[in-house]
């Protein structure tokens, strides 16, 4: 099916874009396509006009800041899997774009446009929660910086005002002594998508778990964090038993979802069991395994 018409917009700078997203209230913003175009196709989508970001040069590129590195809105997922900067200061990025679609989605779709259409399925979420990140978002009343744990509130919805784009991300460098990370995902076959998906950050001292942070995505209407785990391995250390306890807890205050591919109990079940993967898998990495 083709889309219902509409008007198209390709604007180079950001405060232009926000300009055309202020003058056109049913406006959608159009970074790489992936999520929004499928949805007009299918005129489940009808904007009245599409804003193309992707002239805006600002919005690309992966910089190292100090204590964290800033992606632009637009930096595709493929540019994430493949930076070196991100392999050695922020690994987990990398491993989860790896997870992203086929080649061809990872060509073209960007990390802003996944957070910002904050599909349940998507990989990035549950990577932005255990990073801890911060998303910059601009709009015609200035910028500001919204905590990964504030941006997802629904199904395909985010703390984004209408009249705001998200221009870049910060990610904390993990690379030092004592601090792990890992990606654990059950994909669809076809898509990808996660049928559910855990991203694990650990910081140890004395071979204790002084922090933790665990985003699950795939099995809510919204990726989350899943305290009741980070809870119960602080202060313990990050051992087999441990592990085991803490990852039984994991769905524990999630509001899995039933559909065609899984019931809610089986993603229960699937969140628990990629959990004690996850902290596994950064166990082994921790301790050079």
């Amino acid at each position: 099916m083709y889309p219902a018409p509409f008007e198209y917009y390709a604007p180079k700078s950001v405060g232009e874009a926000l300009s055309l997203l202020s003058q056109n209230a049913d406006a959608k913003i159009l970074a790489g396509g992936h999520s929004l175009l499928p949805l007009m196709k299918l005129r489940l989508a009808q904007p009245a006009a599409l804003i193309d970001i992707g002239k805006i040069t600002d919005l690309y590129g992966i910089s190292d800041m100090g204590n964290t590195i800033s992606l632009g809105a637009l930096t595709t997922h493929h540019d994430v899997e493949h930076s070196g900067v991100l392999r050695r200061e922020c690994p987990l990025l990398p491993e989860v774009a790896s997870h992203i679609g086929d080649r061809q989605v990872r060509n073209r779709g960007t990390l802003g446009g996944s957070l910002a259409h904050a599909d349940p399925a998507a990989d990035y979420p549950a990577a932005m929660l255990a990073l801890g990140a911060h998303i910059e978002v601009q709009g015609t009343g200035g910028k500001r910086s919204i905590s990964a744990d504030d941006l997802f509130t629904g199904l395909l919805q985010t703390s984004l005002n209408v009249n705001e784009l998200i221009v870049s991300v910060r990610v904390p460098k993990t690379n030092a002594k004592g601090q792990s990370v890992a990606y654990a995902k059950f994909p669809h076959p076809a898509s990808r998508y996660a049928i559910a998906g855990v991203a694990v950050w650990v910081k140890l001292e004395n071979d204790q778990v002084s922090d933790v942070r665990v985003g699950v995505t795939g099995a809510a209407d919204h990726a989350q964090r899943a305290k009741k785990t980070e809870d119960a391995l602080k202060g313990k250390a990050l051992n087999n038993d441990a592990i085991a306890a803490a990852a039984k807890l994991a769905a524990d205050g999630l509001k899995t979802l039933g559909d065609v591919y899984a019931s809610a109990d089986y993603r229960a079940h699937l969140v628990n069991t990629l959990t004690a993967q996850a902290l596994s898998a950064a166990q082994a990495r921790a301790h050079g395994m």
